[in-house]
């Protein structure tokens, strides 16, 4: 009989019981080598002894405490180290459950620092085609995906959407990447004029685009000329690294590659590992003492932000992040799984992209290389691949409308930071079998 559990879709799954490793094992006794991390979650795999006994540690001692009345040591340790490896500049640190919530307090301090500096009319978002913020109101207000924001369009406030910074797609013969860039980024400047640089409060974006795209990097220049045009206009520059971010590019914050600090960024997913949900919205001092000085408190909150037991298991996860030198390790083993994912897709008759940094890796599937054409959307391509995948012992996250929210397929990888080498010819070999039995299907 079906459980109560009202799922992501009425599909059967299978059930979950145990983790170990880069592993996950199911009800019935099969393993899954989880080769995206579930949703680039997992980056420390599952059962890390040094977590489960950071959280038990806690347990014993506080489980929470409402923000309302008291801060916790957790929280305060926890934010001392991100602030201690944060992009210079960034000083503050608000403790949330989850992406979504961080991007909408994000969104939010953006909207009350500029009542509490004197500019009230400052309240419009620029963001990018093809992002994604997260799916309460206002984060996908924000976000650029046309097929998430399709039916709940009449209640999402209005955004303005340029072209996101797309090598493969966009980028135009003859062009350098660093003209391309360029021309990307000066979209931003184009938009700003057309709304008037006086009612423009943010521009967010992702680093490298994530689940709607597929780990897709910005080209070198990009972001210093965004965040040129941001403080040219007096735009704060919000960076979403969800995703992207806690090393999973091979370096903890993503921006750190693009030489460039932001006002306000958003982490989550790799900051609990899947040990707890958490995520923090950080921001720069000067805005932090807008708040400060003026009213003295941001106009917000949530029941469980700052929940001691997350930020225990936050506080273990970025320990173990730096502690056991698995940045350079993102890294290295990044480029193992790039070289083994060119060995075996690199002439693929429909693979036409490979891209991403550090464990984060993108593979767009296209029918004809030669025209870069994707796949009909109507065979679904990317839910073969997924049904495929599992049929294999793989977990992989593949996705459609990588192109405009419609068109397009792609998988992306994001394995756990502790993966092999062996793991990673595990990972390729079986995602190819997938691949090929999607395609046949």
């Amino acid at each position: 009989m079906a459980g109560h559990v009202f799922g992501r879709s009425s599909a059967a799954m299978p059930t979950a019981v145990s983790g170990e490793g880069c592993y996950i094992r199911d009800a019935e006794g099969r393993s899954y080598l989880d080769g995206s991390g579930g949703a680039a979650v997992s980056c420390l795999g599952h059962s890390d002894p040094d977590v489960r006994a950071a959280i038990h540690d806690q347990l014993d001692r506080i489980a929470f405490a409402h923000t309302g009345f008291f801060t916790s040591e957790a929280a305060e340790g926890l934010a001392d180290l991100l602030i201690a490896n944060a992009p210079e500049g960034v000083e503050k640190v608000y403790l949330l459950s989850g992406g979504s919530e961080a991007v909408e307090a994000a969104i939010k301090l953006a909207r009350q620092y500029f009542l509490e500096t004197g500019e009230p009319e400052r309240h419009r978002v620029i963001a990018r085609r093809q992002s994604y913020h997260g799916n309460t109101l206002g984060a996908l207000a924000a976000g650029g995906n046309a097929w998430r924001r399709e039916k709940y369009a009449p209640l999402l406030v209005e955004t303005s959407h340029i072209a996101p910074c797309y090598e493969y797609r966009l980028r135009e013969d003859g062009e350098s990447a660093e003209d391309y860039g360029l021309r990307a980024a000066n979209e931003l400047e184009d938009e700003i004029a057309r709304l008037g640089p006086e009612t423009v409060m943010a521009f967010i974006a992702e680093p490298v685009v994530g689940a709607t795209a597929g780990a897709v990097p910005a080209v070198r220049g990009y972001f210093k000329r965004i965040r040129e045009i941001c403080d040219r206009h007096g735009i704060l520059l919000i960076l979403d690294e969800v995703m992207c971010g806690m090393g999973r590019t091979g370096t903890l914050f993503a921006c750190e590659q693009d030489g460039i600090s932001p006002d306000i960024v958003t982490v989550a997913k790799g900051l609990g590992a899947g040990y707890m949900p958490i995520g923090a919205m950080l921001c720069s001092g000067r805005i932090f003492g807008a708040i400060e000085g003026g009213s003295g408190s941001f106009q917000h909150g949530h029941t469980y932000h700052g929940h001691p037991l997350a930020a225990a298991a936050g506080h273990a996860v970025l320990s173990a992040i730096l502690g056991r030198e698995l940045l350079p390790q993102v890294r290295q083993r990044g480029e193992a799984l790039t070289d083994r994912l060119q060995a075996t897709f690199g002439q693929h008759p429909h693979v036409g992209d490979i891209r991403g940094r550090g464990l984060f890796r993108g593979i767009e599937l296209v029918a004809d290389r030669g025209t870069k054409a994707p796949f009909d959307p109507e065979l679904k391509l990317h839910a073969k691949v997924k049904k495929a995948a599992l049929a294999e012992g793989l977990i992989c996250y593949p996705a459609g409308g990588t192109i405009d929210g419609k068109h397009g397929d792609h998988i992306l990888l994001a394995p756990p930071f502790i993966i092999s080498e062996d793991q990673i010819g595990e990972l390729t070999d079986k995602l190819s079998r997938a691949i090929d039995a999607a395609l046949a299907a």
